[in-house]
């Protein structure tokens, strides 16, 4: 794989949580610690209690929420309101990543499984609301998340996006999946020195977005 496969995408999916903000602000473990709350508060379990079934969920319906629904019949609402009630004091605005991004030609999309109101905050606290065309929550897939293919199916029907000339950018791997069968350039966000022969693979997402553009500039 080289980085040149990037040179005829014209649609640019994000993941949101820990992919457009460093996983170092720690954003996620506040979620968490709302999401094992709500869990307490509805079904009437202790901390122990609740805190295994928000991970056991997560593991096997892709998020806490989706086994709430099945599993209790939660309303969703509620819910997401609730956990994504955070602060977001440890996010900086990131001139480099906005750079990045408004450099990238095409059309740029902000895909997650929290909520397009979560979503609409973060991008606001890192200076990146104007670099985005459009921004799809969980909500916009009927509440399906990834990696459920249909919640992709979904969103690519909202969106318009043709798979073939798309690019996806993910830190959770097993969210790549389906986008990689559809045919999509697949990034997965983790550590350095990880090497992967299905994905490409970046600990710096802006560091990547640059190199892609001046690849393509041909600089």
């Amino acid at each position: 794989m080289t980085k040149n496969s990037f040179n005829n995408v014209k649609y640019w999916v994000f993941d949101l949580d820990n992919t457009l903000y460093p996983k170092s602000a720690n954003l996620f473990a506040e979620i968490e610690v709302k999401m094992t709350s709500f869990v307490m508060q509805q079904l009437n379990v202790d901390f122990k209690e609740a805190n295994f079934l928000r991970n056991y969920y997560w593991k096997k319906y892709g998020t806490t929420l989706a086994g709430m629904m099945r599993e209790h019949d939660i309303d969703p609402q509620p819910y997401l309101v609730d956990v994504h009630d955070i602060s977001l004091t440890s996010l900086d605005v990131d001139p480099n990543l906005v750079k990045a991004i408004k450099n990238l030609s095409g059309e740029k999309i902000v895909y997650t499984n929290g909520s397009k109101f979560h979503a609409k905050r973060v991008l606001k606290a890192r200076g990146l609301t104007e670099c985005f065309h459009k921004i799809y929550g969980v909500e916009d897939a009927n509440y399906l998340p990834k990696p459920e293919k249909k919640a992709y199916q979904k969103i690519i029907e909202l969106s318009g996006i043709n798979p073939q000339y798309s690019a996806m950018f993910e830190d959770e791997y097993k969210n790549l999946d389906v986008p990689h069968n559809l045919e999509m350039r697949t990034v997965y966000l983790t550590e350095k020195n990880y090497i992967d022969e299905r994905h490409f693979v970046t600990d710096n997402l802006t560091e990547f977005l640059s190199e892609l553009t001046n690849n393509k500039n041909g600089n």
